[in-house]
């Protein structure tokens, strides 16, 4: 047996194949485990190299009168794979194929609500992918896998494994742009042979991995109290241990701190280590008259209130902060940019309405800005682009393929968290802390 076999447990896999792919740090790589055994191997290279971590969910379909032989795949974009010659074998028809394609989709949309409550996946498009597996016996899942993540085009994708079987890597070979496996035993048999220990792992586990690490505490969240024109607006503060910074988000209209994208984003951004503050704009009363939803200089007073409850607290006011704004929420906070440039390091704006905040004001923000804006929003995208002139030179404009207005579509709100976390990241790390 390989001098390297067995390993005495996953956790001792996943180091070893860290220090294998640790030539991917400081590329913010994603990690796609495949559930359940790989997620708390893929945790530490996630951490190891600085990535992103994410399951992939593939299942395969099995044929007819024996469920364990895979005569096909399906992904949870409900994309179908099929191994043409083991249906026909099979004597699987299309009726067949219909209902197990629905049943198995139907599971993977489980373990997502499960395993993530629900958030859609990371979207690959782009990125440096590195799916992980505990192990390749058959490889049919891992090709599954690679095949699914292949459609959502990455710019670099890698098949990581710590013990393989020969004729599984040569298959996995032909889809990924790399393959990196600890060892190829020459009579593979079973993948836990290799393992001293391979325990099952359970769904607690793969929870603990996915939100930060096994036994990771949540990100903890406070309620606060904003006091504006008379009125107390309710908030939610998020923030980990030494945050790199406080992002304040403005909603757009007839939304609230409640909102499922932007709590999405915010989760994002967290996990990079930034502090977040969502909270009502408006009271109920005044959410209720549409006016108020699109009254720019009202929602920019409410957003000031929020900065200077930020500089107050001795735990934020130090800390660079930028303003994430949506729809008219985004107006807001570039008004806010312009009129304080002291108190703002940097402002994103998502299917934002600039147009609303003026060319005066605009023409005067200071901040680096990030205009983030669905292609086939094609109203509001011409609308940013009008803005990107008027900001110049500070501002950036970043296009999410086929997104619309709101980021429904699979993995475009994925795009947009992971692309502001980057973009925050590299920003706010050149803002000096107030109190340096």
């Amino acid at each position: 047996m390989d001098a390297l076999l067995p390993f005495r447990d996953r956790a001792e896999a996943g180091r070893r194949l860290a220090a294998a792919l640790s030539r991917f740090q400081g590329t913010h790589p994603l990690i796609l485990a495949i559930p359940r055994g790989a997620v708390p191997m893929a945790r530490i290279i996630a951490d190891a190299l600085d990535g992103e971590l994410d399951v992939i969910l593939v299942r395969k379909l099995g044929a007819p009168d024996n469920p364990e032989f895979a005569i096909g795949a399906i992904d949870e974009r409900g994309e179908l794979m099929l191994d043409a010659a083991a249906v026909e074998w099979s004597g699987a028809d299309r009726d067949y194929l219909q209902r197990e394609a629905s049943r198995q989709l139907a599971l993977i949309r489980e373990r997502r609500s499960r395993y993530c409550g629900g958030r859609p996946g990371l979207a690959p498009a782009g990125r440096t992918v590195i799916v992980v597996d505990d192990g390749l016996a058959t490889g049919a899942t891992m090709l599954a896998a690679l095949r699914a993540v292949r459609a959502q085009h990455p710019a670099h994708l890698v098949c990581a494994v710590p013990v393989a079987a020969r004729e599984s890597l040569a298959q996995v070979g032909r889809i990924a742009d790399e393959v990196v496996a600890l060892a190829v035993p020459p009579a593979f048999g079973a993948v836990g042979r290799y393992y001293q220990d391979f325990h099952g792992v359970e769904d607690d586990e793969v929870m603990a991995a996915l939100s930060g690490g096994m036994g990771a505490q949540p990100v903890p969240e406070y309620t606060v109290h904003l006091h504006a024109d008379g009125h107390v607006l309710d908030g939610d503060l998020r923030s980990p241990g030494s945050p790199k910074g406080l992002v304040v988000f403005a909603h757009g209209s007839g939304s609230s701190r409640h909102s499922a994208r932007n709590r999405f984003v915010a989760e994002a951004l967290n996990r990079r280590g930034f502090a977040t503050l969502l909270f009502d704009l408006l009271t109920p009363q005044e959410d209720r008259d549409r006016a108020a939803r699109f009254d720019i200089a009202l929602l920019a007073r409410r957003l000031e209130a929020a900065l200077d409850w930020a500089r107050d607290e001795s735990a934020q006011r130090d800390l660079p902060i930028a303003l994430f704004g949506a729809s008219t929420g985004a107006a807001a906070a570039l008004v806010v940019a312009a009129r304080r440039p002291g108190d703002v390091d940097a402002v994103v704006s998502r299917g934002g309405r600039p147009d609303l905040a003026g060319k005066e004001a605009l023409s005067r923000v200071r901040a680096p800005t990030l205009l983030l804006v669905g292609g086939a929003d094609q109203e509001v995208l011409a609308l940013n682009r009008a803005a990107l002139a008027l900001i110049g030179a500070r501002a950036e404009l970043i296009v999410v393929p086929g997104a619309t207005h709101l980021f429904e579509e699979p993995g475009a709100l994925a795009q947009v968290a992971t692309t502001s976390a980057e973009w925050l990241a590299r920003v706010l790390s050149q803002s000096r802390h107030r109190g340096a």
